[in-house]
């Protein structure tokens, strides 16, 4: 294919760095092809003075590297909504802190041509080097469609390179056209004649560029797109009914969550004992005292409570890839919109609450798409109550508490953990729009694209992206608060001669029984519940153990305001610290946090953990708000404490109360 198209400029224009903009419709594959361009190479952050998140990575080319930034999706560069706007803006060089890209690469759906040649004609009318990525290139051969990019390359001006992201087909002759965008030292591209016919108003550049798409369209492009084929209208029948569909949903989610269950055990086995060994190793090696309970409690204890839920976490990032890139979540989002509307949500709120069960962070951000203000505070109010990523290691550690030998039950319980956030946002969505947000719903406009096979390398790098923002996570903020933890639950240290005469007494008859591991016992406890730890826990444990929480899991609970997650790392280090002799007794060592709580006993003897506790502990946390950080997103979102502190009542005011009827119903049961 010619590359004459792509005029040439002087060197001196070329920029030292060179940058390639990623741009394109949604669904039309353009983060595919940035994994399969970048593959490990990425990360993703802000731009510069924004909360618009993007994606840069190293591009690897024959002659050197090139910086490829995935702009937001759009349709247009008339800007709506502030990712638009940010999208436009990196474009033609207005952002602040980021150069304008030497190549702006435009990602085109090869099944539907002319719907992407609008935003083509906004680009090529920028008059700066582009390249036409034309993407599912093999989905269109198999519709019957034939393009022909020769004929196409011709009307548009620019190269055009037929592509399959998930297959990586044309993707290499991609990269060689990328290399001689790079080493043409740039001159402005020309506009189309078509499009410079008629520029005299903002109206006539509309009509002019679709009709121009139209005739481009019809020109390069022989057959009709299936737009929507038999095989998906059938399955479409079932998937989207108002009734079915919903039970379609929740079986798909119940099976997913099997799975994780079911695989993860292995290597969460593995990731225990390797953690274990570790903390065996640092009590064998390190001399007994302070440092020795630093690395074995505080370090590998918190750290490693938090890892073993690594693989699960994995499983479900890498299913829920594949149903995104197989077309079946834009069904889940149009089935659930007819509820969604019922109690006034808008349409457009569903990705936003869909995007939260990774991070409520960016979904608060993403809802700027809707354009009403009251719709927007209503999803933004409710989104913390969908279940992040932040929430999945307590409840595979409650669940792992409930159903040790029983997989079936522990996915179900997580899978009802999550219908109770959905249901709890839904109702309290109703009792907003109905009391402080008054006020009419737009319903859901959305794109059912064709089911198709995913792609294994996506799904696999974006498991990757997760993963290694779950670990660094885990290696900073988690390890940071479980050194605190740590400190606070070791000191002051208490002289054994000043503790009281019953408790010396108890020690003083184990040592004579020769129970040295039951002395030491009691002592730890003793230290534990004497040290900053312990008096903060006895402080606030009154007002949870009406929800049967005992002082340290109170502890654990307001540690978890900095980021939910803290309060497995917490109960690791706190648990650790008060079981030592516990192990030793057992003849065994460093033992597994689980059997750690499963052991553990309040001052009357009776469990800690009992089914009681463990389900109050679990719906606490689905619907707690117990994280900062979201707190600081919503103030910035909304330019006011007032609907932070809203949340932060409401959430906080609904955990406890239903964390209480749970609790005490269950109590009352025997349970």
């Amino acid at each position: 294919m010619s590359s004459a198209a792509l005029p040439i400029v002087r060197r001196a224009d070329v920029q030292r760095e060179l940058t390639v903009a990623l741009v394109g419709n949604p669904n039309a594959g353009k983060t595919t092809l940035f994994n399969r361009l970048t593959g490990l190479r990425a990360k993703t952050a802000n731009f510069p003075g924004t909360t618009v998140e993007h994606r840069r990575g190293v591009l690897r080319l024959a002659d050197g590297e090139a910086t490829l930034i995935d702009l937001p999706g759009l349709y247009s560069l008339d800007a709506v909504t502030p990712d638009e706007r940010v999208a436009r803006d990196a474009l033609v060089g207005d952002l602040p802190g980021a150069p304008k890209p030497a190549v702006a690469m435009v990602v085109v759906d090869a099944t539907n041509v002319e719907r992407s040649l609008f935003l083509v004609a906004q680009l090529l009318e920028l008059e700066q080097p582009t390249i036409v990525a034309l993407n599912m290139i093999d989905d269109a051969q198999r519709q019957g469609l034939e393009i022909d990019c020769e004929e196409l390359q011709l009307r548009l001006g620019c190269p055009v390179l037929p592509v399959s992201a998930r297959t990586g087909q044309g993707v290499d002759k991609l990269r060689e056209a990328i290399s001689r965008a790079a080493a043409s030292v740039a001159v402005a591209q020309t506009t189309p004649q078509a499009l410079r016919d008629c520029s005299s108003c903002h109206q006539c550049q509309y009509a002019a560029r679709y009709d121009w798409a139209s005739s481009v369209s019809a020109a390069a492009v022989r057959g009709e797109p299936i737009v929507r084929s038999k095989r998906t209208e059938a399955i479409d029948r079932v998937l989207t009914h108002r009734v079915v569909g919903l039970l379609c949903f929740a079986g798909v989610m119940a099976l997913v969550f099997l799975l994780i269950f079911w695989i993860a055990q292995y290597p969460m086995g593995w990731i225990d004992g390797l953690f274990g060994t570790a903390g065996e190793l640092a009590s064998r090696w390190l001399p007994e005292g302070d440092l020795q309970s630093f690395v074995a409690d505080g370090l590998i204890g918190g750290v490693g409570g938090m890892l073993i839920f690594l693989p699960q976490i994995c499983l479900l990032f890498f299913t829920l890839s594949l149903l995104e890139d197989s077309g079946y979540l834009a069904r889940a989002a149009f089935v659930m919109d007819r509820l969604m509307y019922r109690v006034g949500l808008p349409g457009k709120a569903f990705v936003p609450l869909l995007s939260a069960h990774a991070c409520a962070i960016p979904a608060i951000m993403s809802t700027r798409v809707i354009e009403d203000r009251r719709d927007r505070l209503a999803t933004i109010l409710v989104i913390p109550l969908m279940t992040c990523s932040a929430r999945m290691p307590v409840y595979l550690l409650v669940t792992s508490l409930l159903f040790p030998e029983r997989p079936g039950m522990a996915s179900l319980a997580v899978v009802g953990s999550y219908a109770l956030g959905i249901f709890a946002a839904l109702a309290m969505a109703w009792v907003f729009k109905k009391s402080l947000l008054k006020g009419r719903t737009k319903p859901l406009v959305i794109e059912l694209p064709n089911y198709r096979r995913p792609s294994l390398r996506n799904a696999l790098l974006t498991t990757y992206d997760r993963a290694w923002a779950f670990v660094k996570n885990a290696g900073t903020t988690i390890m940071v608060i479980a050194v605190i933890m740590w400190a606070l639950a070791t000191y002051p240290k208490v002289d054994p001669q000043s503790l009281p005469a019953d408790t010396q007494s108890a020690i003083a008859a184990a040592e004579a029984a020769g129970d040295d591991a039951a002395a030491e016992h009691l002592l730890a406890q003793t230290q534990l519940e004497h040290s900053f730890a312990g008096r903060i826990g006895r402080g606030i444990q009154p007002a949870f153990e009406p929800v049967g929480f005992d002082w340290r899991m109170s502890i654990g609970v307001v540690s978890s305001f900095a980021a939910r997650e803290v309060i497995v790392s917490t109960l690791a280090v706190l648990y650790g610290i008060g079981e030592e002799g516990a192990d030793d007794e057992e003849g065994g060592g460093a033992r597994s946090l689980l059997d750690k709580l499963r052991s553990s006993r309040r001052t009357d003897g009776r469990p800690v953990f009992t089914t009681a506790t463990c389900l109050s502990l679990l719906v606490f946390y689905v619907l707690a708000m117990q994280c900062l950080p979201t707190q600081a997103v919503t103030r910035r979102e909304t330019g006011t404490w007032k609907w932070p502190l809203v949340q932060f009542g409401y959430m906080t005011a609904l955990a406890y109360t239903a964390a209480l009827v749970t609790y005490q119903t269950a109590a009352a049961a025997g349970w």
